[in-house]
């Protein structure tokens, strides 16, 4: 009987979402103190609840008064998981951090919550890895491969197609749950958001944004718009290949543009992590030393163009 070959998951694609990933929740730590991520919430209590599950978090390792040391140390594992350095051993350690913020801040968003899961799955992908940097190239397994690494292979593939069912599901519950509500339908719900108080546009930003909320066209185009992007990413594992690039630009530009008007950056940073597991191939190697070489080579060429154009402009 025939053996049948899959890619193998430890790729440079992979690290890149790990990195992103990271990011997104260093940010979060790095730019908040503890008297802002650490508070009281009416009728909860004061976070970390530090109760079942929750207790195993970083933070109720710690008293309070040790809350800024504590998150300066995620912050460090962090920096390390996001460099890319010997993932099989900052995998674990990234996931815990991860599980941490999401079970111990008090206003935790679906950006962590997603951080948590994906990176709980690609840690199922990193204990595999035996590469010094995830920047590296894979490697082609080795012919006998052990049964161990088979195994690696075969977690480390099955939690990357578990991480793009969970993004498709994500992205279809996103449109399906907008669909029976008035705003969505009539294609009038983002001039409500935009102009809310809470979660609204910046001021300086307001003025172009009106410009087009205030048009019934231009409404219309931005809140249905998402609806039929997300509903795309949702049905994106049954395109082809080349409909799924197309589609991974959009869906940046997409978050960026939430990330920009709502100031929800965390939340961004996790859907393109998200987007790159869910709309690249199994194993994609970006390669880029050739983009790096490809950016200089442009640079290079542009210089001489410029020193003849500043030459013109010297008097005799």
């Amino acid at each position: 009987m025939g053996q049948r070959a899959f890619p193998l998951p430890w790729a440079a694609g992979y690290g890149l979402a790990r990195t992103l990933l990271a990011l997104g929740t260093l940010g979060t730590l790095a730019f908040s103190d503890a008297a802002t991520l650490f508070r009281e919430v009416a009728t909860v209590g004061r976070y970390p609840l530090c109760q079942g599950v929750n207790a195993g978090g970083a933070f109720c390792l710690v008293s309070s008064q040790h809350y800024d040391t504590m998150r300066w140390i995620c912050c460090l594992v962090l920096v390390v998981a996001a460099s890319g350095w010997r993932p099989r051993l900052t995998a674990i350690p990234h996931a815990y951090v991860a599980f941490s913020v999401f079970t111990g801040i008090s206003i935790s968003d679906g950006g962590d919550q997603i951080t948590w899961i994906l990176t709980l799955l690609i840690a199922m992908v990193a204990i595999g890895d035996k590469r010094r940097w995830h920047w590296q190239p894979s490697q082609p397994l080795e012919e006998p491969a052990s049964r161990q690494r088979n195994l690696s292979a075969l977690l480390g593939t099955s939690a990357i197609i578990m991480a793009r069912v969970q993004m498709a599901l994500l992205y279809f519950q996103s449109c399906v749950a907008k669909l029976p509500h008035a705003e969505w339908a009539d294609g009038t719900a983002l001039y409500y958001w935009i102009n809310n108080y809470a979660f609204g546009a910046p001021y300086w930003l307001r003025p172009a944004l009106d410009i087009i909320v205030d048009s019934p066209v231009g409404v219309a185009v931005i809140t249905w718009g998402p609806l039929v992007l997300e509903i795309a990413l949702a049905a994106a594992l049954l395109m082809p290949q080349r409909v799924r690039w197309m589609l991974l630009p959009a869906g940046i530009l997409f978050h960026l543009s939430i990330a920009v008007v709502m100031g929800l950056w965390s939340f961004a940073i996790a859907m393109w992590a998200g987007l790159l597991l869910l709309l690249s191939p199994l194993g994609h190697d970006p390669d880029f030393k050739a983009l790096l070489r490809r950016t200089r080579r442009h640079s290079v060429a542009e210089q001489p163009e410029a020193d003849a154009q500043s030459k013109e402009r010297v008097p005799a």
